[in-house]
This record gives structure tokens, sequence and C-alpha cells, in this order.
């Protein structure tokens, strides 16, 4: 399904950081109310405790919890759940408006191959994003961790899936002008770290994605490993620098930014949908 970018527009353009978690147990959609008032209320316990972590100024928060029904990829798939923190300082009049602080976000996109093996009474949304304080993230976490008895798990991007990632996303069409698209290496094994940042112009790169792929709408294994070696093999011309010796750490493109670290910035709400569904998977895998 196509999500409408007016409701999705806040998810483009921030730093997220990815998470895996397994299937919720007990968790029921009709009770968004009541878990904000619980999540809220445990986060205020733990304020008191001295682990949340807002020097200078005390700040009340508030929790909201929603669905976001446009992002989905199936009808096997649950809608995205959003959970938004939000503060307001307690010198503040009532009327104004609260400042969010952080979101994090539950979602599946096509993630059929792990919900149609779970059982009744487990709910499974995989992927987790953030954006905010690590505090935050870590109370949230908590909290839902012994509500739904789930795990939350750092999700890293090998080198491996960055590479698909900048063959799939350079090879896509785009309504406007495009960025270039930018690798980053590390160099291994010095005394002093080292990266390489190697930029293709957006054209280029998809000039030559267009030249490797057989069938348009399939990516295989050999297409992605050609693409790459192609650009290594014209940075060694020019530079007599062997990347493949190199890790890939982070790609840039004008559909998306993706760290090694689980790092995403999604910058292009037409493939939304597409990016979600490969962090879906690469959740999934690591569930299993």
């Amino acid at each position: 399904e196509k999500a409408d970018p007016q409701k999705t527009a806040f998810l483009l353009r921030k730093a997220w950081t990815l998470y895996s978690v397994t299937p919720l147990y007990g968790f029921r959609r009709a009770r968004l109310r009541d878990y904000a008032r619980l999540l809220g209320a445990f986060i205020a316990a733990e304020k008191q405790k001295g682990l949340a972590v807002e020097v200078g100024v005390e700040l009340d928060i508030k929790v909201a919890l929603s669905s976001l029904a446009d992002i989905r990829g199936s009808e096997l798939d649950q809608a995205a759940l959003l959970v938004q923190l939000s503060s307001r300082s307690r010198g503040s009049s009532r009327n104004s408006e609260d400042k969010p602080v952080w979101w994090g976000w539950f979602c599946s996109v096509f993630g059929d191959e792990l919900s149609e093996n779970v059982p009744e009474h487990f709910t499974c949304l995989p992927l987790f994003l953030s954006h905010g304080a690590e505090s935050y993230t870590a109370l949230v976490g908590s909290w839902f961790q012994k509500t739904f008895d789930c795990c939350f798990r750092r999700l890293a991007i090998s080198p491996l899936n960055l590479s698909w990632m900048v063959a799939m996303w350079a090879g896509c069409k785009l309504d406007r002008a495009a960025s270039a698209v930018e690798l980053v290496f590390s160099v291994p094994r010095l005394a002093q770290p080292l990266d390489i940042s190697y930029a293709i112009h957006p054209e280029d790169a998809k000039a030559l994605w267009d030249t490797v792929q057989k069938t348009p709408g399939e990516i295989t294994q050999e297409e992605v490993d050609v693409f790459m070696d192609c650009l290594y093999a014209h940075f060694h011309r020019h530079f007599k620098i062997h990347l493949s010796a190199a890790k890939l750490v982070k790609i840039s493109t004008a559909v998306a930014l993706a760290h090694c670290d689980g790092i995403v910035k999604i910058l292009h709400s037409q493939y939304l949908p597409g990016v979600l569904m490969l962090l879906t998977e690469l959740a999934i895998s690591q569930i299993q």
C-alpha cells in the first residue's frame, strides 16, 4: 500500500536508530490510551529515580500512542504503532503547545514470514525505529519488554546489506533532481582511523545499474556484486586503491542514507514502503 505523504511526512529526513523486536504478547490495539497512561506513569517513576536525563529544567512528559494505518505491506501486517513523547515546562501556561522530544514506532512491511508462524495473542511488529535521546529509548523499550514479554535488540547493517541498498536505490527513478550516490569505506588495521568517501553522479550510478540489471524489478546477488565490482574497478583505475579491502560503513542516495551502526534516514516518501520492507526483512532475520 502507498503511504499517505501528509501522514508520514514526519518520518522523513530524521535519523532513525533501528531495533528488531520479538512478537508482543497480549498487546491490544483497543487499549492504546491505557498503554499511554501506564507508560507515562512508568517514565515519571523512573525520572524520580534520576534515570531520565533532563538537566536544569523539570519537564512534564506526555505520552501518546497511535496507529499509522498507512504503513503496512499486506493484509497480514499489523498497522504501524507510533509512540510520541512530548514535554511542557512546569512554568508554561496550559495553552502552550507540547514540544515533541522523542519518537519511536513499530512496523511490519511484508513481514508475512514471521506473522504466519506466530501463535494467537502475539502481535508481530518486528522493526522498531527511534529518534531522540537514548535515555527515552531505554525507558520506552524497558516498559514494552516488561509489559508484553518481548525483546529489543539493536539492528546493525552489514556491508553486504549496505551494498544491496546502494545498488537498489541507485537504480530508482525520482521525480526531482537527485543528489550524488556516496559510499564511505573504513580502512582497517591503521593506527589512526581513515575513511574514504566515494561519490558518484546519480545519473552515472543509475546508468551503470541499468546495464547490470537483467530483469527489471528483480535483483540478484550476482548483479549487486557486478555493480560493486565495477565501482571498485573505476576507483582503482584512478587512485590505485582497492576498496574491496576496506569495509563499507555508510551509503547515501537520494532515496535514503544508511550506516552500518543501524542508523537510517529516509529522504523520499515515494520509496518509504520499499525501504521499510527491506528493513523489516533484516529485523526478522535477526529474530529468527
